[in-house]
């Protein structure tokens, strides 16, 4: 029995403890192998597809390179520079072309050559013509929804721009095919041909593609010539061309910190000493020259297109410049020539130079520009007046404030004290020439461009209410600074605007309240013939009667306010506000008819009070001439019909508060339908029907300060300018007469 009961612990011929069996070292609780983990197996599975998917994407990169040939050099597409044309499509504005003018890679001196590869490529002659790290982080941004960016060696951009057939559209397909193409030069080619290639066709801004047309745009000199700073100043401006062309302003700190970086770059690759660098100043460029094809208006409109189309639609300058595109823009050329023909024929002889007009309209129902005058010569004064250069709004900031009362629930016929001078937060604001009136509704504030009730209105419903209405139409909140906003005097229009930003505003009235931002580029369309249109889709920026409301105060601004002179012969409909600054240092008329809107903007360009000969600066003087002249033409052009503007949901009189002497206090009396006993009276009723004039009216000029403003018939001069006599002549804050609130005298504020 022992024996027996031995053999039952293992198999046959093992004995205890013996061999491998099932006793050995096991014991005899040894129990079955056990399964590898499920953790282990999942592990494994990973892996094996992890090595597939590499293998296959080894293999497939592999296949792509292969079959990816090399194309040919694009040589004709180097040569097609962009066409603008005018809103037609037909009329050509001016074709510009490539500045580039190839060299052998021994006449570009050695500096220039280091500066180039410290600041773009530092790898070159060592990497095979791709970033590893470059490439995934481009291929990351295009996966997590990110712009292609960055990560380009000197011979992928070369590959770019000298071969045809790589695109530049921003894809994954394209991207893998630049890399297959940029490793296959980069083994067909030598470094040094890279490198020739690279510098004859790359862009440094101002329209020099090569580094032989950069030496001359920038310094006036060859290639051969440039000192190692001009150098480093040149392929510093490869990365971001259109902030060396002109390195002036916020553009003059990027621009030596850029180059400081180039310049530090080329010391750490020991192609400049520490000690040379030390001695190097910033190389400050030339002026840019300007062809003569861009003389008159025709650079301003090829400027804007450009800019537009870089800074809203997503070109570079590169592709515009070298693609061979064709520009359609909004510019009607009929109204462009009748816009400048206006300035022109009104502005007096003698005139300062320093004096800028701009001259912007707005097609409201798409936001497209449809003329603009932009300076006297875009050779001689580059930067546009319309949509550059900025003015102070003065008095033509108040629709705006109009807008936001009404919108907040206010109505036509609520009143404010008009009287002056009141003082807000220890600071006088005062009428002009310090005229009092008493408790006048919205209309009247409009019509005569009371300050202090403007100031009231904002009191009442607060700065920020206008502020964020400002903002809806168009008006960036940068533009308004804290201190603006916090200003009793905010409602007056203390903020800085483009031109064009005031025919925007305008637009937004004359659309019904619904805001596009103005734009001047209709279509491109590529050398393939693909053609890209664009258009701005409106936001309501109030509703509809408030817009109705509002025009009908600006109608009265017109009919028999401070901007009588902008009533068109035909006895149209037309709608506006006259702005004049504080001592007269900008004049505007920014005014509408129910198809367009149109702003005029009179300004000295170092901020002084203006001085025209033969007229007072106020906004109802010559920029309401002016505006008269080119809209009387302008609604010919387009063939306009009369149309009426919608009707507003109240028509109250003119109602005006008994003035009182010396600026007291002001009435308790609601506001009445007649004027003062000194002033004709403004209507009783509803909306009074416009006088045409049978001519252009004859403003006859006073110097600021006084004057009889109104014309020739009764009245007592204007807020912004004269009328043209009869009842309809004088009244208003923004004229040059004995009577206005925003003429002549001491004191004023923004009219």
């Amino acid at each position: 029995m022992p024996a027996a009961s031995s053999r039952q612990g293992g198999p046959p011929g093992r004995g205890p403890g013996g061999g491998s069996g099932g006793g050995g070292g096991r014991g005899p609780n040894r129990g079955p192998k056990k399964p590898r983990s499920r953790r282990v197996r999942y592990l494994r599975r990973i892996l094996f597809t992890l090595l597939g998917i590499l293998g296959f994407f080894v293999a497939a990169f592999a296949i792509a390179y292969i079959f990816t040939p090399v194309p040919s050099p694009q040589q004709q597409a180097l040569a097609q520079g962009p066409a603008f044309y005018y809103s037609d499509g037909k009329t050509l504005i001016a074709k510009t072309g490539m500045n580039r003018d190839a060299v052998k890679l021994d006449q570009i001196p050695k500096s220039t050559r280091d500066a180039v590869i410290a600041a773009e490529n530092r790898s070159f002659y060592q990497d095979p013509g791709v970033s590893v790290q470059g490439t995934a982080r481009a291929f990351w941004s295009t996966a997590t929804g990110g712009q292609l960016q960055g990560g380009s060696t000197i011979t992928q951009q070369m590959v770019r721009n000298y071969y045809g057939g790589i695109g530049k559209e921003r894809s994954v397909t394209r991207k893998l095919k630049e890399i297959m193409v940029s490793l296959k030069v980069g083994r067909e080619k030598s470094k040094d041909w890279i490198l020739e290639q690279y510098l004859n066709t790359i862009f440094f801004g101002r329209d020099a593609y090569g580094v032989q047309a950069a030496a001359h745009a920038y310094y006036n000199k060859d290639v051969k010539d440039l000192t190692p700073a001009e150098s480093a100043y040149l392929a510093a401006a490869i990365q971001q061309p259109s902030n060396f062309a002109d390195p002036t302003g916020q553009h003059r700190v990027y621009a030596e910190q850029r180059w400081h970086a180039v310049v530090n770059n080329m010391v750490r690759d020991g192609a400049l000493s520490p000690a040379d660098a030390a001695a190097m100043k910033f190389p400050m460029p030339g002026k840019e020259k300007i062809t003569d094809v861009l003389k008159g208006q025709k650079g301003y409109m090829v400027n804007l297109a450009k800019k537009e189309l870089e800074e809203r639609r997503g070109y570079t300058e590169d592709e515009i410049n070298r693609s061979g595109l064709r520009i359609t823009t909004t510019f009607d050329k009929r109204l462009m020539d009748a816009a400048k023909q206006a300035v022109e024929n009104n502005v007096p002889a003698g005139m300062s130079k320093k004096i800028r007009t701009g001259l912007v309209s707005v097609d409201p129902g798409t936001g497209q520009v449809l003329a603009f005058y932009g300076g006297r010569n875009y050779l001689t004064e580059a930067a546009s007046s319309a949509f550059y250069d900025t003015a102070q709004a003065g008095s033509g900031f108040k629709p705006i404030a109009l807008a936001a009362a009404l919108e907040d629930g206010k109505s036509l016929s609520d009143t404010y004290d008009g009287s002056s001078p009141q003082y807000f937060g220890g600071h006088s604001i005062k009428n002009d020439s310090g005229e009092s009136f008493g408790d006048i509704n919205l209309v009247t504030a409009t019509e005569h461009s009371v300050n202090t009730a403007y100031v009231n209105l904002g009191q009442d419903i607060g700065n920020e209410k206008i502020a964020a209405m400002a903002e809806k139409l168009g008006i960036s909140a940068s533009q308004m600074t804290p201190a603006q906003r916090a200003a009793a005097s905010f409602p007056l229009g203390v903020v800085s605007l483009h031109p064009v930003q005031q025919a925007g505003v305008y637009a937004t009235f004359a659309d019904e309240g619904v805001f596009r931002q103005p734009y001047v580029v209709k279509s491109v369309t590529d050398n393939e013939g693909q053609a890209r249109k664009f258009s701005e889709k409106g936001s309501r920026a109030f509703s509809t009667q408030v817009a109705r409301d509002a025009t009908y105060a600006m109608q009265q601004v017109v009919q028999g306010g401070t901007g009588t002179g902008a009533q068109l012969p035909d006895g149209r409909d037309v709608a506006g506000k006259t702005g004049t600054t504080d001592e007269g240092r900008a004049i505007w008329f920014n005014g509408f008819v129910p198809q367009m809107a149109t702003s005029v903007a009179m300004f000295r360009e170092d901020n002084k009070a203006l001085d025209i000969p033969g007229y007072g600066s106020y906004g109802g003087q010559l920029p309401t001439q002016i505006w008269r002249s080119y809209m009387t033409d302008a609604v010919d052009i387009k063939g306009y019909d009369q149309k009426s503007f919608g009707s507003p949901s109240e028509t109250p009189g003119s109602g005006w508060g008994v003035p009182t002497p010396g600026g007291g206090s002001p009435s308790t009396e609601g506001p009445r339908t007649g004027g003062p006993s000194h002033r004709p009276s403004g209507g009783t009723g509803g909306p009074r029907g416009p006088k045409p004039p049978t001519d252009l009216p004859t403003i006859i000029p006073t110097l600021p300060g006084g004057g009889d403003g109104g014309g020739t018939g009764g009245g007592n001069g204007g807020n912004d300018g004269g009328g043209t006599g009869g009842n309809d002549g004088g009244g208003g804050n923004d004229g040059g007469g004995t009577g206005g609130n925003d003429g002549g005298g001491t004191g004023q504020m923004f009219n």
